[in-house]
């Protein structure tokens, strides 16, 4: 029988066996990158929102998909629908990161549309992810790798952190030390300095928690 779980428990079951996450395959088959979000799956007032037949048709020609084969992945995605789906946040790049109206003062995300990312565990509400762009966090951090914030989790000395400037400078780092007028950060790359800013120029510091590389 068909139903609002099976169909999209099979689009995460296709997205799973092209190796991609929803996101991923939203954007293969040519569509917007957050339209299998599951925030895009029920509305506002808990509806279920179903893809169209055209998002579906143009899924199965990305993928090489027959429509047999795809009812084959609802009726055998059933059962793992049963599960508990993987909790996801937001995925910002570090540009995005860097311009105004992306955070809240506190350093969470604001907004909304954006793609998501799967995480193998939970993490406190308001956790985004940043992915890496460049080669100044290497060898640690490489250009793709996605870094999950968690802005609620307690920042110590030695944890590796993301920081925002209020002129808009956003950098991974290691955090050295802590007062009350300066905050001092390692660099992941010995190639790069080290920072030692004034508390007043430090908008947020938050602790990276997990990284998918």
């Amino acid at each position: 029988m068909l139903s609002h779980d099976k169909v999209w428990a099979a689009i995460d079951a296709l997205a799973a066996r092209c190796s991609l996450s929803a996101s991923g395959l939203a954007k293969k088959a040519g569509l917007d990158s957050t339209a299998f979000n599951r925030s895009k799956r029920f509305s506002c007032d808990g509806r279920p929102r179903w893809p169209s037949t055209e998002s579906l048709a143009k899924v199965m020609a990305a993928t090489g998909v027959s429509l047999d084969d795809f009812m084959a992945l609802m009726e055998g995605a059933a059962g793992a629908q049963r599960r508990p789906p993987r909790p996801c946040v937001p995925l910002i790049g570090f540009a995005q990161a860097g311009a105004g109206g992306f955070f809240t003062d506190a350093g969470f995300p604001a907004g909304h549309g954006w793609e998501e990312v799967e995480l193998p565990g939970k993490v406190s509400e308001g956790a985004y992810a940043l992915e890496v762009q460049g080669d100044s966090m290497l060898p640690l951090y490489r250009d793709g790798d996605v870094l999950v914030i968690e802005p609620a989790a307690a920042v110590r000395r030695g944890d590796r952190v993301v920081a925002k400037t209020i002129d808009g400078e956003v950098m991974a780092k290691i955090l050295a030390r802590r007062s009350a007028g300066e905050i001092e950060l390692l660099s992941l790359n010995p190639d790069h300095p080290n920072r030692v800013l004034s508390a007043d120029e430090v908008e947020w510091i938050a602790r990276i928690v997990w990284a998918r590389q």
